[in-house]
């Protein structure tokens, strides 16, 4: 896709798309791992792609000023979108954080910034993998 058309999309389109590219990704990384009983994968990727997962590494990007201006704009546009539900099992704050991470993901992927994309995908699986994504908040 050209820039000029990925720029226009909608978050919440960016962010459909950046979720599925990093669960991609996670589970590529689990399989690399070894970890190959398929109930250990599940639990395991979940780990990685749950909202509080996401919204923690977000925060932890904007702490570590790891985005760059246009990544800013596009985690902002993400996490202010209304989605019309939030799933009970989160609130809606990290829910909006989550939906920034996975737009910003989308946005890298759709006009094909592949190395920035895995840059910030590899940052996020090491935070995870430090137990740094798993609290509430």
């Amino acid at each position: 896709m050209l820039l000029t058309d990925v720029k226009q999309m909608k978050p919440l389109a960016l962010a459909y798309m950046g979720d599925s590219v990093y669960e991609l990704y996670v589970r590529e990384h689990l399989l690399a791992a070894g970890k190959i009983k398929p109930q250990l994968l599940h639990e395991t990727a979940v780990k990685f792609v749950s909202a509080v997962s996401q919204a923690a590494v977000s925060k932890w990007w904007q702490e570590k000023e790891l985005l760059t201006d246009e990544e800013e704009a596009i985690f902002r546009r993400g996490r202010n979108a209304k989605s019309g539900s939030v799933p009970k099992n989160t609130n809606v704050q990290t829910y909006r954080s989550s939906t920034g991470f996975e737009a910003v993901l989308g946005f890298l992927y759709l006009s094909q910034q592949q190395e920035r994309l895995e840059t910030l995908i590899y940052h996020a699986i090491d935070f995870v993998e430090e137990g740094s994504g798993q609290d509430e908040g």
